[in-house]
Formats: C-alpha cells, sequence, structure tokens
C-alpha cells in the first residue's frame, strides 16, 4: 500500500505557517481553546507503563454515557483522532479489489486510504445542482452483497449539508439487507444547526461511527477520536489494528478529552452561538456579492462556496494574491476533488471580524480579476 500526501495536508495553513496568515477561512473547526480554558490540575496524573489497550475506562464511559441510551463502554474504542479511527476501519475491513461505495466530496482520509488499497470504488457523487443531497435511489442500485461497506460524513465535510433521520435509516437498511457495513464519519455531529441525528453506531450493529473532540471542542491538538460500534468481533478486529500502530493512546490526551467531554453542554452551547452567528456573517456577504453562491449549510463550521464558472479567473493565482494581498486562505476546491472556483470556508475558528474582513478580502480580489 502506497500513501501520498492529500493537497489539504501537504497545502494546509501549518505548512504555510499560520504567522503567513491574517484571515485563516480553511479552519473547519471552532476556535482553538487552551490548557486554561479546562481548569484542570495535571501535576498528580500517573503515568504508568500501560493502560487499557481499547482506551481509558472513564473516558469510554462518559463518551458511551453521551452517546445515548443502551450505549455500553465496550462499544467504544479511543483513537489517535477522527483520520486514525478511518484509517484502522479502512485497513482492518479492506483489501486490495474489494468494493466500497463512498460519497464524494468527503474527507480526505475516507477517500484516499481506500484508493491506496487498491479499492474498486464506486463514488456516490454530491453535487451543487442537488444542494449536495445524497442520491439514496443510485446508492441503493451500486451496494451488492460483495460491497465492503459504504462511506460517509454527516454532517458533510466541506459542504454542510446533512442526512434526514428517515435517509440514514434508509440507508442502514440498505446495508443490513445486503449485510455489508456502514461508516459514519459524524466528527461534525454536535454542530448540528437544527436537527441533531443521534449517534448512528446506536441504530444498528452494522454501522460504524467515527468522531473526535478535534472540530466540535476545539482541541485538535490532543489527537483523540474514538470508534463506536456493537459488533464485538469488528471491535475485536479494530483492538489488533491499534495495537500495532501505537498499542494504546497517551494518558495525557485522554485525560484532557475526559475533562474535555465533562464540559459539553456548557461548551456545546457557547460554539453554537459562534457557528450560527459565522454562518449568518456568509450568509449576508453571499447575498451582497453577484459573483458569489451557497448551499446554505445544515451542519458543521464550513460551507462550500463557489466563485461563478463564466468569470474567466486564474485561481492559482487568485488563490496567491488573496493569501499575500488580502492575508486571507481558503480550502480551494481542489481539495476535495472540485474545481478551483469552489472554496471551503470555515466560519467558527475566526473571530467575526476577522471573518468580515476575510469575506471581504476574497470579494475584493475577485474584483480585482474581472
Amino acid at each position: 500500500m502506497k500513501l501520498y500526501r492529500s493537497a489539504i495536508e501537504a497545502e494546509g495553513a501549518e505548512v504555510i505557517g499560520y504567522e503567513n496568515i491574517k484571515y485563516n477561512l480553511a479552519e473547519s473547526s471552532v476556535r482553538d481553546r487552551s490548557m486554561a480554558d479546562l481548569g484542570v490540575e495535571l501535576k498528580g496524573l500517573g503515568l504508568p507503563y500501560a493502560q487499557d489497550h481499547f482506551g481509558m475506562t472513564k473516558l469510554r464511559e462518559l463518551i458511551a454515557k453521551q452517546s445515548g441510551a443502551h450505549v455500553e463502554t465496550d462499544h467504544i474504542m479511543v483513537t489517535a483522532g477522527a483520520s486514525a479511527a478511518l484509517f484502522i476501519v479502512a485497513l482492518t475491513l479492506l483489501e486490495k479489489g474489494d468494493h466500497i461505495v463512498i460519497t464524494r466530496p468527503n474527507y480526505c482520509t475516507n477517500i484516499e486510504t481506500p484508493e491506496a488499497i487498491g479499492c474498486d470504488i464506486t463514488f456516490v457523487e454530491l453535487n451543487y445542482d442537488n444542494a449536495f443531497r445524497v442520491d439514496i435511489d443510485y446508492l441503493e442500485s451500486v451496494v451488492t452483497p460483495k460491497t465492503k461497506y459504504v462511506s460517509l460524513t454527516c454532517p458533510n465535510n466541506p459542504d454542510g449539508s446533512m442526512l434526514t433521520l428517515e435517509e440514514l435509516n434508509r440507508i442502514i437498511q440498505i446495508v443490513e439487507r445486503n449485510r455489508t457495513y456502514l461508516l459514519v464519519d459524524e466528527t461534525y455531529r454536535e454542530m448540528a444547526h437544527e436537527n441533531l441525528l443521534p449517534v448512528a453506531a446506536t441504530l444498528s450493529d452494522r454501522v460504524i461511527s467515527v468522531s473526535s473532540v478535534s472540530k466540535s471542542y476545539g482541541v485538535p491538538g490532543i489527537r483523540i477520536g474514538w470508534i463506536h460500534c456493537q459488533d464485538a468481533g469488528l471491535m475485536e478486529s479494530f483492538l489488533c489494528a491499534k495495537e500495532q500502530m501505537s498499542i494504546h493512546g497517551s494518558i495525557l490526551d485522554e485525560t484532557v478529552a475526559y475533562e474535555t467531554l465533562l464540559q459539553r453542554d456548557a461548551w456545546m452551547a457557547e460554539a453554537m452561538q459562534e457557528i450560527l452567528e459565522g454562518k449568518r456573517i456568509v450568509s449576508e456577504w453571499v447575498a451582497s456579492d453577484p459573483h458569489i453562491d451557497w448551499v446554505e449549510p445544515q451542519g458543521g463550521t464550513t460551507c462550500f462556496a463557489r466563485i461563478d464558472g463564466s468569470l474567466n479567473i486564474d485561481y492559482d493565482e487568485f488563490y496567491k494574491r488573496l493569501l499575500e494581498v488580502y492575508g486571507a486562505y481558503v480550502g480551494p476546491g481542489h481539495w476535495f476533488g472540485f474545481s478551483k472556483n469552489y472554496m471551503r470556508i470555515g466560519f467558527a475558528w475566526n473571530d467575526m471580524d476577522s471573518l468580515k474582513r476575510g469575506l471581504d478580502g476574497i470579494s475584493k480580489n475577485i474584483r480585482d480579476f474581472i
């Protein structure tokens, strides 16, 4: 299996240098938090040789409790971020030549790891004209008993579209009927703007849910995510992969994640105010600029706006100048396999004044090119 760096990683803000970006609109999370926000003292924390390989017990118990009724601790395995969880699922379930169904656009790991393994991939394309909705009739037509799993993200990254509960249940019925699995990347689930879906893995033992504390809680630096699945045999297989990668997780990181999730209710209420205010600002910006349109996101912290495709713009130069002249940095469409007139714009990481200034820079930059 040969892996390559994805564009989103090779061109990320940490590569550009945060010090070189004035208005960072490429981030897909809420604002970063500090250790001071946790209010926890770590000096007395023991650092034993090893711990439960599935993850710190009290952290798994808390994740299970917050996932809904009848969720058992054994349904949860802690990983080094959601990206590691997604890699573990692919590494465990897929071999070269296996068939998999993936919605696109999607987070890079959901696509590039199966590609590196050499899978036969059928993409369910999400497009602007259909408001980035999943074509479930088409999905049903391409899933067979030979399909290893169906992979989707909800809310979607980068466009913020969501499934309804009825749609999610219909997809679960499709995978159950074919005796395959459904992988749901739920990294942004708690940031639904209106209707919060249940954790998908609570609905069927054929569903694998993946999430993390990075995006919703603003603590990406501790690298804590998890896999949620009711199938004990499958969880054991996932553990085998984890043990080959890291044996167990960092006690420091898992302690910080535990303290973070203890404050979930207060933190999420605060975050949702920022998210909805940021979305309102982007909505007003789109309405004011005739060269920009979007599909209003239903969840998460990003939208997938697009510049009028009829404009004659050199987008490589456009993004270069956007950063150098206006200090604004966005996620160009090629990060997600789309043309470069699409942009992922994050609206919850910056303070609202910086968000407005960054958006204004995009509009000014467009006018400079036409």
